[in-house]
């Protein structure tokens, strides 16, 4: 091989190279996820009278945040529930819900969770620290998280797709919702759960 067919040679692999490295640096971009509504789930329970748990869901919520899989990192995000979509199986309980007692869903038709913070803790796990406003009134929650499977969708829209679990407990007196704690007919403590899938945004291939 010529000094000149080798020069020439070398300028292709390193340009090669470059595109390659630009390209996994850009696949590795942190990315926007839009929470899929149609599996997500989203459980609350609390003890009634001391007898036993209601359990009940919030049947509507939409949100977006931002995930870095190359680290395994959650940097930003937000879900927002309507308030009035509370299902606890029980129409009149559920009435009751979204009166001025609980959700007060008339003028506080959202609650919305503004992550603030993610800690690892493990190999797929960590805390997610963030703000939960609800009543107009706004306090940090942390939650424990896992991340569950990152990977491109196997059937239907294929889409980069990360599955997410989510866990907490609150107190819903500090935000201001005392109904029904003196005499204890409601309990204070609610035990929250999360589980869901959020897609990648394809604006961002």
């Amino acid at each position: 091989m010529n000094p000149g067919t080798m020069i020439e040679h070398s300028a292709r692999s390193a340009l090669v190279a470059s595109a390659l490295c630009l390209s996994g640096a850009a696949f590795a971009e942190p990315a926007t996820f839009e929470v899929d509504s149609e599996h997500f789930s989203m459980s609350f329970e609390i003890m009634h009278i001391g007898y036993a748990p209601v359990i009940g869901m919030f049947r509507e919520v939409e949100g977006q945040f931002v995930y870095d899989d190359a680290t395994g990192e959650l940097q930003s995000g937000t879900l927002v529930f309507q308030s009035d979509s509370i299902f606890t199986n029980h129409k009149k309980r559920d009435e009751h819900l979204r009166s001025d007692d609980f959700l007060h869903s008339k003028k506080y038709p959202e609650i919305r969770f503004d992550l603030t913070d993610f800690e690892p803790s493990g190999e797929n796990t960590g805390k997610v620290t963030g703000d939960l406003t609800m009543l107009g009134q706004t306090n940090p929650v942390t939650l424990d998280v896992t991340l569950n499977k990152s990977a491109e969708y196997p059937i239907g829209h294929e889409d980069f797709t990360l599955g997410i679990s989510a866990e907490t407990s609150l107190r819903r007196s500090d935000w201001g919702m005392t109904y029904g704690l003196e005499p204890a007919l409601v309990g204070d403590e609610v035990r929250l759960r999360f589980g869901f899938e959020a897609n990648q945004d394809s604006g961002w291939f």
